[in-house]
């Protein structure tokens, strides 16, 4: 591990107003990105010999239509700049990066955090949608019929009130 760009690292980080604590592993930065759609992302960097890598968790293995869920990773990682989609043996999405740290500077470091927060964010609720779906049904009516908040579910109301109208119109 090279202890000064470990250190370089995060001044730019605090630079950049990026909260930060020291990770459990040797060279390890733990950062948590604040979202619109999915609430939080928590990036791991590590600095390496002669790189920093991330890895941040995106979103757990889906229940249902696999292949669709995939297509959509894959389409979307057309557009990523300098991370990618990986996934864990059991099915788990990551989002995974490599940046050489000679080229690490606090612009450099600015664009990466951006990349990974619209890597994890922008798709969440899409991918809710197209993996979890029978889920967010069964959530919705459970909450529904005990009068539960349904403030959770609220990306989806339209959608999911739509499907219990129609429902309703077929009895």
């Amino acid at each position: 591990m090279d202890e000064s760009a470990l250190t370089r690292l995060r001044t730019h980080l605090d630079a950049l107003g990026v909260t930060w604590e020291v990770g459990t592993r040797p060279g390890e930065t733990a950062v948590v990105l604040p979202g619109e759609r999915k609430l939080r992302t928590v990036v791991s960097l590590v600095v390496g010999e002669r790189a920093l890598e991330l890895r941040a968790f995106v979103i757990r293995n889906p229940d249902e239509n696999h292949e669709a869920f995939y297509r959509h990773l894959l389409r979307r990682a057309l557009r990523l700049p300098g991370v990618g989609y990986a996934v864990d043996a059991t099915g788990d999405v990551y989002l995974t990066g490599r940046v050489p740290l000679a080229g690490l500077d606090e612009q450099v470091l600015d664009e990466l955090l951006g990349a990974v927060l619209a890597a994890c964010d922008e798709p969440f609720n899409e991918l809710l949608r197209l993996g979890f779906w029978t889920s967010i049904r069964r959530e919705w009516a459970w909450r529904n019929d005990r009068g539960e908040s349904t403030a959770n579910l609220a990306a989806f109301r339209a959608e999911l009130e739509s499907l219990t109208e129609g429902q309703a119109g077929r009895s």
